[in-house]
């Protein structure tokens, strides 16, 4: 979502048997001319109205809002444009990984611990269950009537945890109610794996799942037990443990649990449903100053199905959304794309890419198709407007306001001022929507009189955005490339429509080097243009605010995760990432890599597995385990790899080599120098080899330390 993401693991791209497998048994649909439900029915916009009461009013720090941005903020916190849809099959066939309605069961996720480990937002209003449902479901109980004005026939029942919204399903008819068993559904692996078991209930996923999040300027005193008051509608939830959410079914011992248990808090692989092959979390986006971002955008040409989209022109001004500036589309088309990401029109946007695991050419998500064939899409598109106005009026979050707050400031009138100078001379180029006239270069000695004489205006904060919103190359700013190499908006691929021809048109940035953690003498060199890969930007993150958002980092490498809201929790984290930012040696480096924390193996549940005659390789617990990839392994050598049949001597390598390990009597130590050989081919093959995540951005690192001590200060009161 603008982060959302997409919620599911990408399975592993090696090992012919779960591959040819899983592309015959899970191949996309076929229809020849898909429509969504709602077209189905005879349905059409006039059957989704939007809520016009303010239902979330205490949030959000209490600011009026008008009537289209009240109608923006409801569509933003409930809408889940029919993707309960989606959520409900995918259940059903998602290799055994995930179940929205299981992970919503206090038996499996208690409430009172939700926060804490799931990372998600209870809502206020409600209870722990005392007691089962009709269907023998533990869900959370209403105590407080939810805020009037909500059509549940459009926007489902609250289920208790905000973002997420209960539907009736429309297919549990008497002979599925006879079926249904409460208590083996959260038990009984050959039950609630079995893909045509039916649910009494549909999950519909709003954006809010993955942005509404503790206010900063207004903490809860207990996260568990949060008010209204206390929430904060998009600010990006960085306390969200995706995996734990999308996937509750993983089961230790497999890779996808190992790749999940790496994954940092706060972070969403938006391009794990329609993969592109790498594994890249990233810190779900904030939203503040949208406006601001407006104003400086800088035009770029449309070309294709983009131009479709309403008030599209072949060439204008358009803010970068994501870290890699991808959707680069305007503010509508990134935000609608958000809601096919996350499971709207999935009756045609399966059909575009094999889920999950790849292994078939995409295919461009056809915006004209949408606007002809899903009534949900263009309920959703009439929304947009409405969504963009509450954006507008969202602000920043300043530490001076919080609780508590001022005691973290200094009073120290020398050191503030000598931290606005070193944020001019040093960060202000980037780090500023505010820039000198036309004609001045930010970077020359001209530009930083400018910036040194602007940052000492008592209004140089006032609507700020702290970024320029351009791209700037890897080898300028040496951050981990993962996201900066995401293919899915390239040409041809599934998000084609909702990318500029001037992001398409990008040159690929120049040859890279990666540390080798099998040989730390001979780095990998990484060339972009022959792996196929994105070009390789990143925008200037913006950093409003940034007192309260660490870990940083695109990818919340950065620094300590706390799980504390509270204000002297986020301030905690605050200083450690931005210490490490300024003092790299404090980096954990080349410790930062993501590394498996047992052994493990191609983990799948035998249910998923068409042939009986794999089905027999399943062990005693039901799960087929191909190959053993040691403890230590640097999760992304297998998490990157790009399946190639084309190369057919590596695909059999690793296959003939997976199936050795599978069947011959080996030992422990045995199995891992089985794997070890490969090492050498899945670094060839590997769509990113860029293993440590907490390098780069090396600007400022060398000020004196009292000038960085004096720059941390000014950047608290962001």
């Amino acid at each position: 979502m603008l982060a959302a993401r997409g919620h599911l693991l990408r399975l592993s791209r090696v090992g012919s048997c779960v591959g040819m497998c899983t592309l015959l048994a899970f191949g996309s649909c076929k229809k020849s001319e898909p429509i969504d439900e709602a077209k189905a029915a005879g349905k059409s916009t006039a059957d989704f109205p939007q809520i016009t009461a303010d239902i979330f009013k205490p949030m959000d720090g209490g600011i009026d809002l008008s009537p289209e941005e009240i109608m923006g903020r409801n569509t933003w916190n409930l809408w889940s444009g029919g993707n309960q849809h989606f959520w409900n099959h995918a259940a059903q066939d998602s290799y055994g990984l995930m179940d929205l309605l299981k992970m919503l069961d206090n038996r499996k996720f208690p409430r009172g611990e939700r926060f804490k480990v799931l990372g998600l937002v209870n809502e206020p209003g409600f209870r722990a269950a005392s007691k089962p449902d009709e269907f023998g479901l533990w869900l959370d109980e209403q105590v407080e009537a939810e805020p009037a004005g909500i059509d549940q026939t459009v926007y489902g029942k609250s289920s208790g945890v905000l973002g997420f919204r209960i539907f009736p399903n429309p297919e549990f008819n008497d002979e599925a109610r006879k079926k249904w068993n409460g208590d083996r559904f959260m038990n009984d692996p050959t039950y609630y794996n079995d893909n045509k078991l039916i649910r009494p209930y549909r999950v519909g996923v709003a954006c809010g799942s993955c942005h509404i999040a503790p206010n900063p300027g207004n903490p809860p005193l207990d996260p568990e037990n949060p008010r209204w008051e206390n929430l904060a509608s998009a600010i990006g939830n960085q306390y969200i443990n995706e995996g734990k959410v999308f996937a509750c079914n993983v089961e230790k011992g497999g890779f996808f649990y190992e790749m999940l248990l790496t994954q940092p808090r706060g972070t969403s692989d938006t391009s794990r449903i329609a993969t592109d092959n790498i594994n890249n979390p990233n810190a779900i986006n904030p939203i503040f100053l949208l406006a601001e971002r407006e104003r400086i955008a800088v035009p770029e040409k449309m070309a294709g199905g983009t131009l479709a989209l309403p008030g599209e022109k072949q060439e204008m001004p358009v803010p970068h959304i994501l870290k890699d500036g991808a959707d680069s589309i305007g503010v509508p088309g990134a935000t609608i794309r958000v809601y096919v990401n996350i499971g709207m029109f999935s009756e045609y946007w399966l059909t575009r890419h094999n889920r999950l695991i790849g292994l078939t050419a995409q295919k461009p998500f056809e915006i004209p198709y949408a606007q002809e064939h899903s009534v949900f899409w263009r309920a959703t598109e009439e929304r947009l407007g409405n969504i963009a106005a509450f954006f507008r009026r969202l602000k920043p979050f300043h530490l001076a306001d919080a609780p508590g707050g001022q005691t973290y400031l200094t009073a120290d009138a020398a050191v503030m001022t000598r931290g606005k100078e070193v944020f001019a001379e040093s960060c202000a180029a980037c780090h500023s929507s505010k820039q000198p006239p036309p004609g001045i270069d930010p970077q020359s000695g001209e530009g930083k009189a400018w910036f040194r004489k602007a940052v000492m205006a008592p209004d140089f904060l006032d609507n700020n955005f702290l970024s320029n919103e351009k791209r700037y190359p890897l080898t300028k700013i040496e951050t981990n490339s993962a996201r900066a190499f995401a293919t899915n908006a390239k040409a041809g691929h599934v998000w084609d429509n909702f990318s500029s021809l001037t992001y398409k048109e990008l040159s690929p940035v120049d040859e890279l080097e990666f540390f080798n953690p099998f040989d730390q003498t001979h780095p990998i060199k990484f060339k972009p243009k022959e792996k196929n890969v994105a070009p390789g930007y990143y925008r200037v993150p913006s950093l409003v605010s940034v007192w309260s958002s660490a870990p940083l980092f695109h990818n919340n490498t950065l620094g300590k995760f706390t799980g504390d809201p509270s204000v002297a929790g986020r301030l905690d984290a605050f200083n450690d990432a931005i210490e490490k930012l300024l003092w790299p040696e404090k980096r954990l480096n080349k410790e930062s890599i993501w590394r498996t924390q047992n052994d493990c193996a191609l983990h799948l549940r035998k249910e998923f597995v068409p042939f009986k005659q794999l089905q027999r390789l399943a062990d005693s617990d039901g799960y087929i385990n191909l190959g053993m990839i040691p403890k230590g392994t640097p999760v992304n050598l297998v998490g990157n790899l790009e399946p190639n049949f084309q190369n057919t001597d590596l695909f059999l390598k690793v296959a003939k080599k997976l199936i050795k390990l599978k069947t011959a009597n080996l030992s422990r130590d045995q199995a891992a120098a089985e794997f070890n050989e490969l090492i050498p081919d899945l670094l060839a093959a590997n769509k990113c080899p860029d293993f440590v995540e907490d390098k780069g951005h090396y600007f400022g690192t060398n000020l004196p330390d009292s000038d960085k001590q004096a720059l941390i200060e000014y950047l608290k009161t962001f």
